[in-house]
This record gives structure tokens, C-alpha cells and sequence, in this order.
């Protein structure tokens, strides 16, 4: 069986890594101008920034 934390870990991994994926997917076609999906933009770094510090450690 699998340590919870472990499989807690993975299928957050794996979401994040789903949505990044699907928003270049949409945003392909957009580059770097504004558009309708930037809130998605802001909470995907929001989730990167959230597992590199749950990874990582907060830098001091």
C-alpha cells in the first residue's frame, strides 16, 4: 500500500502538471498578450510557487 503522504503528494503533482498543461495547450495560439484565461495563469503560479515551498522549503 502506498504511504498517504506520498499518494497526497502525487495526485496534487499530477494535477498541477494537468493544468499546466492545458493552459499552454489554450494559450498557444494567445502568446503574451491579455486575454480571458490570465486568472488561470495567476492560480497556476500560485500552485507552482505552493509546491515548490511544500518541496523546496520558504527561503529566509
Amino acid at each position: 500500500m502506498v504511504n498517504p503522504q506520498t499518494d497526497k503528494l502525487v495526485r496534487r503533482t499530477t494535477m498541477v502538471a494537468t493544468l499546466t498543461a492545458s493552459y499552454f495547450l489554450l494559450t498557444a495560439d494567445y502568446g503574451s498578450e491579455p486575454n480571458v484565461l490570465d486568472p488561470i495563469k495567476k492560480v497556476i503560479v500560485s500552485a507552482e510557487n505552493t509546491v515548490k515551498e511544500f518541496i523546496f522549503g520558504t527561503k529566509k
